[in-house]
């Protein structure tokens, strides 16, 4: 009996030391035994944070929550999920990645997934957006009647003089805004097929709707002359003469379709990182679909031009396959020993690639050539399910050390130190 508490006891305690929150801070620890009664039987809405103990991102959140939390106190709730100790919330909800944010709003079977900035001022003004929204709904008092109000779908986002700078131009995200009148028939029957659109674009490209005839400023300084105008807006800073006409149709599959193609020409190449520590690895690769990890020659084996070539290499096909959003990295030879041993990569020579599913804990080899047209190759390959995989070992991530970052240079040969024998008496026999 007594053993039988003791390991109940350790349980408690190793539970206590993942979890990053505490009952004074004001965020609820959720789990599968208590999610329903306190999130999804609640009349409240609820934001909640799915993470890991070991994810280097949610460790840095740590403090915006707690900030959050007692902003919002009262008015929204705030919880946590430890995803690692138990997968079966992050599984039921889609969650693919640390931290991953969703607000439970007045469909809580259906949350939104919470994408901007990681600080507790911007999840609070997305969390009081739904405040407003489920408000409105009660009282029967939506956006401007008629048209691609953001009443006509939960990812439409109503813009107005006051937030439309902000929202659309001061942003890096790529925007395609409607403009239109609550009278106009042809804006009405847009409205579905707008707000469909919208959701199926989410992550991707931000949908708007501005009332034109309730803005009247913003409208002429478009040049709008008829309902409705759509305008696309390209990723990135941008001003008001960036902004594109839409010459696409007007159902949800041609809306998609003419946005995703922007969106991919939009997608900046995915930056190539060196790993030099955990926090240069977790950048990388962390919550990415899949991470393209090469290892190159040590520099003396391979001097600054040589590497140089490789790294355009991967560069070059980083930008081929920006649409995948995958993340990509690179170590010399021998500096993650750990990593290279995880992979199985390393002990046949270098230059060496694995391609790595974190989530799942798998990996794929390069066994063709480390040159442009055998990764190209390997790469689509994977993009297309093939091509063998095996387990990382340990199913863990591998250990990550520090080490300095490449100065660009080549590698110089260690001094090797002039040893004097003039003073050294020697015996004759001993030659």
């Amino acid at each position: 009996m007594r053993q039988l508490a003791s390991i109940l006891l350790l349980a408690f305690v190793v539970a206590k030391a993942n979890a990053f929150y505490s009952p004074t801070d004001g965020v609820v620890e959720l789990t599968p035994s208590n999610f329903d009664r306190e999130v999804l039987k609640d009349d409240a809405i609820w934001i909640v944070e799915f993470y890991a103990p070991w994810c280097g991102h949610c460790q840095s959140l740590v403090p915006e929550y707690k900030k959050l939390a007692k902003a919002l106190k009262g008015v929204v709730k705030v919880g946590s999920v430890n995803a690692d100790a138990d997968s079966t919330l992050s599984g039921q909800f889609g969650v693919r990645g640390f931290p991953t944010i969703k607000i439970f709003g007045a469909n809580k079977k259906s949350p939104t997934d919470y994408s901007g900035q990681r600080t507790a001022k911007a999840i609070a003004e997305a969390a009081l957006a739904e405040v407003k929204k489920k408000v409105q709904g009660v009282l029967g008092g939506g956006g401007s009647s008629g048209g691609s109000s953001s009443s006509s779908g939960d990812e439409v986002i109503e813009l107005t003089e006051d937030n439309f700078d902000k929202l659309v131009l001061n942003s890096d995200d790529i925007w395609l805004v409607e403009f239109f009148a609550p009278w106009c028939g042809h804006c009405k029957n847009l409205a579905p097929e707008w707000a469909k659109a919208a959701k199926e674009l989410k992550g991707k490209v931000k949908l708007g709707a501005l009332d034109a005839t309730a803005h009247q400023s913003k409208a002429a300084e478009y040049n709008v002359r008829g309902y409705p105008t759509i305008k696309f807006f390209p990723a990135g800073s941008k001003r008001a003469s960036d902004a594109q006409e839409y010459d696409g149709g007007r159902t949800a599959s041609d809306i998609v379709s003419w946005a995703g193609d922007k969106h991919v020409a939009n997608v900046p190449a995915p930056e190539l990182f060196e790993i030099t520590n955990e926090s240069t690895f977790d950048t990388a690769c962390e919550g990415k679909p899949l991470c393209v990890v090469s290892v190159l020659p040590h520099i003396l084996d391979c001097d600054a031009k040589c590497r140089n070539k490789f790294l355009d290499t991967l560069r070059t096909l980083g930008d081929k396959f920006k649409q995948k959003q995958w993340g990509w990295a690179w170590a010399e030879g021998g500096q993650q020993l750990a990593l290279e041993e995880s992979l199985e990569v390393g002990g046949f020579g270098y230059p060496a690639m694995a391609v790595v599913n974190f989530k799942k804990m798998k990996f794929s080899v390069l066994k063709g050539s480390f040159s442009k047209d055998g990764i190209n190759e390997f790469l689509r390959d994977i993009s297309y399910g093939r091509g063998h995989t095996a387990p990382v070992r340990g199913a863990k991530k591998p250990a990550i050390v520090s080490v300095s970052a490449w100065d660009g240079k080549d590698g110089e040969l260690p001094t090797e130190e002039d040893i004097d024998l003039s003073d050294i008496d020697l015996d004759k026999d001993e030659l």
